[in-house]
């Protein structure tokens, strides 16, 4: 279990830089928007591109705190030994989802960007890069709703 801590203080914090990050990137799109009069070029696409890993890693680090959008207004009326199965049915399919989707699916989107040599207009940074994320995130998550299962089977 402390290697989960550790993974979510770390996450929150690669979170926080992010949004930082992209604070600072906004506020220099405006000063040289309205002050200077000649917007800077690569903000937009900065933006852009850490919004996608701010999105994508944020989702995992929510499915690590159990923290993400359900409706359990039927699971609550269940007795607590079928709500436990039921949570784990539904980290099975979530698990499934991350595999396929973001994992095998991201993983061959980073693949296929990298064979062809996609770079970004302004930033002329491989978007290989960017999509990168979606596979780490799968992976993340399948990591935490195995954790999951596993803590609640204990």
């Amino acid at each position: 279990m402390k290697f989960r801590e550790k993974l979510d203080k770390l996450l929150g914090r690669i979170l926080i830089v992010i949004m930082s990050l992209m604070v600072v990137n906004v506020l220099w799109q405006v000063f040289t928007r309205f002050v200077v009069g000649t917007p800077s070029s690569f903000t937009d696409e900065l933006a852009r591109y850490l919004m996608i890993w701010v999105g994508v890693l944020g989702a995992a680090y929510v499915a690590g705190k159990n923290q993400h959008v359900s409706i359990d207004v039927f699971a609550n009326k269940l007795s607590m030994n079928k709500q436990k199965k039921l949570s784990n049915f539904v980290g099975i399919i979530i698990i499934l989802f991350a595999i396929t989707a973001l994992v095998i699916g991201g993983i061959r989107l980073v693949y296929i960007s990298h064979i062809l040599g996609q770079h970004s207009s302004a930033l002329q940074i491989p978007l290989a890069y960017v999509y990168m994320v979606i596979p780490i995130s799968g992976i993340l998550v399948i990591y935490y709703k195995i954790s999951d299962i596993l803590n609640r089977a204990a």
